[in-house]
């Protein structure tokens, strides 16, 4: 079985690489990590396919007018986007086992983290959701949470944070989660109508 993979770089928030290999996501992610690169790529999410040519050919299409150049595989893209797209394909999600065994190291999973963070920060009320609003997760519509004051949600029966839902509901993978790439509105991950919106584009 082969791997595709799908890489974020918290240096480069706007874009994603989609990509294949016959090894591990990790390995790769380590050999595209260069001095041209501020922060380490990070595994979002890969998969097991048996062709894995065939399927990184047909989201290359799909997203093929998000692509940046037309001979790289980087597209602006929000990554659950493409995550989306590659599970109706189906595959062994091998996410969490692939970054367990390829750790980066502590001082930049510092910085990365540290990014992350900032980037997570999200306030309802700037982006136009008002308290009581329904949101729900990406990778299961059915989980859904309530906006509460105070940018906090109601899931699970608990108030919560975005990130924190997300990382329980991603089965506590071994590596922070920035919660509004994966809670979504009104058919968009939050991440994306923040872009959206802070570009100028209304509601």
């Amino acid at each position: 079985m082969e791997v595709v993979y799908i890489l974020t770089n918290e240096s480069m928030p706007e874009v994603v690489k989609i990509g294949r290999t016959a090894r591990t996501a990790g390995i790769r992610a380590r050999e595209i990590d260069n001095t041209s690169v501020p922060t380490p790529f990070e595994i979002h999410y890969a998969t097991e396919v048996e062709d894995s040519q065939q399927e990184e050919k047909w989201l290359h299409d799909v997203f093929a007018d998000r692509r940046v150049r037309d001979n790289r595989e980087f597209f602006r893209v929000d990554p659950e986007r493409v995550v989306i797209a590659l599970r109706r394909i189906g595959g062994r999600d091998v996410t969490n086992e692939t970054v367990q065994s390829n750790p980066i190291s502590e001082q930049q999973e510092e910085e990365v983290e540290e990014r992350k963070s900032k980037r997570s920060r999200f306030d309802f009320d700037t982006y136009d959701i008002s308290v009581g609003e329904e949101i729900y997760f990406s990778r299961d519509e059915s989980e859904k949470a309530t906006v509460l004051e105070g940018n906090k949600i109601q899931w699970n029966n608990e108030e919560t944070s975005l990130s924190v839902s997300a990382r329980k509901l991603l089965r506590n993978p071994p590596y922070g989660v920035n919660g509004t790439l994966y809670w979504m509105y009104d058919g968009e991950t939050l991440d994306e109508r923040r872009r959206r919106m802070d570009e100028g584009e209304t509601v």
